[in-house]
């Protein structure tokens, strides 16, 4: 099969051995499947991937690693002792883990591990236990997306927002998008979103239910969230959703906070940061690192999706081949490209019959 290859720091779009589905795993022709910025942050930070303690991933400069873990597929093999619930030509997606041994010897991350490849590919494997037929009417584009929306539900669940709290989301790009999205299907008003790139502000007003837009340039959307309260007579704290990862940023609002603040960190901090813990400390800040999304979030999403109550394709704004994913991904890395950028590694189109 042709896929994109990470070895020895470069990617190549080249042909290797076609994936076997071992015991309880499915192979798929890879429909659709979407760059996320965790690709970038793999193959720009390979000290994490060379000293990971859970063996979820692994970063081996002498072997082939294909990237990819956004995806849906169509079913076109199984491996042995697989129940049959996925017949060929079933369209399917799953959570980007592939179980070892039925998950008795852990797991890999899908697209980060050399023993589990990825979906910048034409063909990928997934263990049948956790996949799921992607039903309903929703576009592979948009079941693609799954996995990235379902990050924002699980930050979104977590902060269980009460009356007269107001949320302010940092960041409009894949994962602020998504936590707008989840805030807005709960009925949440008002949302406030900031970022730097007008376009991604008016997209998240526009396309996914934000009320209020914040060019931080111009404004800390801490002052408007303090304008907004007095204006609504809405006392509660504010619970900020981080959804950039820059160095420096949590410290910033954890100093600009009022007290109670909670702060949902859902940047990759990559390269590490530091906080003032005396200032958190006097601020009475509660900060929630990582965790997610669970189960609960990434079906859940899946669900709204196939369901037509969420369509996550707005993001979108380029649909790329295989041999471009490397140009896409310096894109991605240098935070100049759309939200989401699409890649079909067979060609195919993004139609839903």
């Amino acid at each position: 099969m042709r896929a994109v290859v990470l070895r020895e720091g470069a990617l190549t779009v080249r042909e290797i051995a076609d994936p076997v589905p071992g015991p309880g795993e499915l192979l798929l022709r890879v429909l659709s499947t979407a760059l996320c910025a965790s690709d970038v942050h793999f193959m720009d930070h390979p000290e994490l991937g060379l000293d990971d303690p859970t063996g979820r991933s692994l970063y081996d400069s002498d072997r082939d690693v294909v990237l990819g873990h956004e995806f849906v597929g169509e079913v076109i093999a199984h491996g042995p002792g697989c129940t049959g619930q996925f017949p060929v030509g079933a369209r399917v997606t799953s959570i980007p883990i592939r179980l070892i041994n039925g998950g008795a010897d852990g797991a890999h991350i899908i697209g980060q591990h050399p023993d589990s490849p990825g979906s910048f590919a034409e063909l990928v494997v997934v263990s049948e236990s956790i996949a799921r037929v992607a039903g309903g009417t929703a576009t592979d584009d948009a079941v693609a997306l799954t996995d990235a929306f379902a990050v924002g539900e699980f930050y979104v669940r977590s902060a269980r927002l009460e009356s007269g709290e107001i949320p302010i989301v940092i960041g409009a790009g894949a994962i602020g998008l998504s936590a707008v999205a989840a805030l807005a299907r709960r009925g949440t008003e008002p949302i406030i979103v900031s970022d730097y790139q007008a376009d991604r502000r008016a997209l998240a007003c526009k396309e996914f239910g934000a009320h209020i837009a914040v060019d931080p340039a111009e404004r800390s959307p801490l002052e408007v969230w303090r304008e907004v309260r007095a204006e609504r007579n809405l006392w509660g704290p504010a619970v900020v959703f981080e959804c950039v990862g820059a160095s420096g940023l949590i410290q910033k609002i954890v100093e600009e906070a009022d007290m109670g603040t909670r702060i949902y960190c859902a940047g990759g901090w990559y390269t590490g940061d530091t906080l003032d813990i005396t200032t958190a400390t006097r601020q009475g800040v509660t900060l929630q690192f990582g965790g997610g999304p669970w189960p609960q979030d990434w079906y859940g999403t899946l669900g709204a999706i196939a369901a037509g109550e969420l369509d996550p394709t707005p993001s979108i704004g380029m649909v790329v081949p295989l041999d471009e994913v490397p140009d896409a991904l310096d894109l991605a890395r240098r935070s100049v490209g759309p939200a989401r950028i699409i890649v079909r590694p067979n060609g195919v189109g993004n139609e839903r019959s």
